[in-house]
């Protein structure tokens, strides 16, 4: 089985840094293929709209589907892109974000294969507006890369910030303008955000703004996250929408692999998780006070959120189950593609 799988962000500045590559490296070694980026504004003066992703290189798509069975896209929202209406070989589409309250364009998602989504509430809200295509792929890491390495309660607390900002709007969007207002507030709050590569002078701008410099580690580079996280109390993600930042986001997989309780907004679907296994705060608004509300909270439940998280990281998130989940996906697509058309008589068939 090979698959050509399909990105719409731009190649990672820092290698390792996305969690979808990381996602689809593992696919890729388990079941062959190559990755293609649709996103050609890396390479362009002027910022080409989604509209056109793609096509700049249809021609060798055509090609490449000669020798690949199936088309995988992953991309955080819905979004219909033209250029794979294209195609010819089955398409199932990846959604990386949660799925908000906008309706997608129903017509074409009940065209394609499949589409995979990792939380039940975008399962639910897509199966209501009447797609019966769609399966829940909870993702997955290598949870044997992460130690847990306790690390007592302290005056201090020290957070490890993940999902780093694509644009300037996701300062705000994704908390990280709450976090660091938070930090001014609270000199007890130390925050290690990892970047990658994208907007960095800009969050050091930010930090130096705020005052906050000895409290805040950017760390703009390819790191050990396991090492990262045996120097932090908890993981924590924000976003004031789900489609902007993946349902279960990798660094606060990681957070609990290693042992450690999670901070996440309630708009973000792990939030439902975390609440049911007791393995975290949830931030119910995107603002300082609520960020300092969850932090406290963590601070007086810590050793049971420790206990809880370990728990957590290691039954419920790894890469084995991910991968056995789509490759079965992969498997009734491939067969559904194969079947000759029901409506043919049996001696054509």
């Amino acid at each position: 089985m090979k698959i050509l799988y399909h990105l719409t962000i731009p190649p990672p500045k820092i290698s390792g840094s996305d969690a979808v590559v990381q996602d689809v490296t593992a696919l890729r070694d388990r079941f062959g293929g190559k990755i293609v980026y649709l996103n050609p504004n890396a390479r362009l003066p002027v910022r080409l709209p989604r509209i056109g992703f793609g096509f700049h290189q249809l021609r060798r798509l055509r090609h490449l589907e000669g020798q690949y069975r199936l088309h995988h896209i992953f991309n955080p929202d819905p979004f219909p892109f033209p250029v794979l209406r294209c195609l010819q070989r089955p398409i199932v589409y990846s959604l990386s974000g949660g799925v908000g309250q906008k309706r997608p364009n129903l017509r074409f998602f009940s065209s394609l294969a499949a589409i995979t989504v990792s939380d039940e509430q975008s399962l639910a809200r897509l199966a209501w507006w009447g797609l019966d295509n769609v399966h829940l792929a909870r993702p997955g890491i290598d949870t044997a890369r992460f130690s847990c390495t306790p690390l007592a309660m302290q005056p201090t607390i020290r957070l490890m910030a993940g999902s780093a900002p694509w644009s300037r709007a996701q300062f705000r969007s994704k908390g990280v303008d709450a976090l660091l207002a938070a930090a001014k507030q609270c000199p007890q709050l130390h925050l290690v955000f990892l970047w990658r590569g994208v907007l960095a002078a800009e969050m050091t701008q930010r930090v130096k703004n705020m005052g906050v410099e000895s409290q805040v580690e950017i760390l703009n580079k390819r790191v050990d996250v396991n090492r990262v996280l045996a120097g932090v109390h908890a993981g924590i993600a924000l976003a004031d929408e789900p489609q902007i930042i993946r349902p279960y986001p990798h660094s606060l997989i990681e957070s609990l692999a290693a042992g450690k309780p999670v901070i996440v907004s309630r708009s973000i679907a792990m939030s439902n998780y975390v609440e049911q296994n007791g393995c975290g705060q949830i931030v119910e608004q995107l603002d300082a006070p609520h960020i300092l509300d969850a932090v406290s909270a963590l601070r007086r439940s810590y050793p049971a959120l420790c206990r809880a998280a370990a728990r957590a990281g290691k039954q419920d998130f790894g890469i084995e189950q991910m991968l056995t989940c789509l490759g079965r996906i992969y498997e009734r697509v491939q067969e559904s593609a194969e079947k000759p058309p029901a409506h043919l008589p049996t001696a054509i068939r």
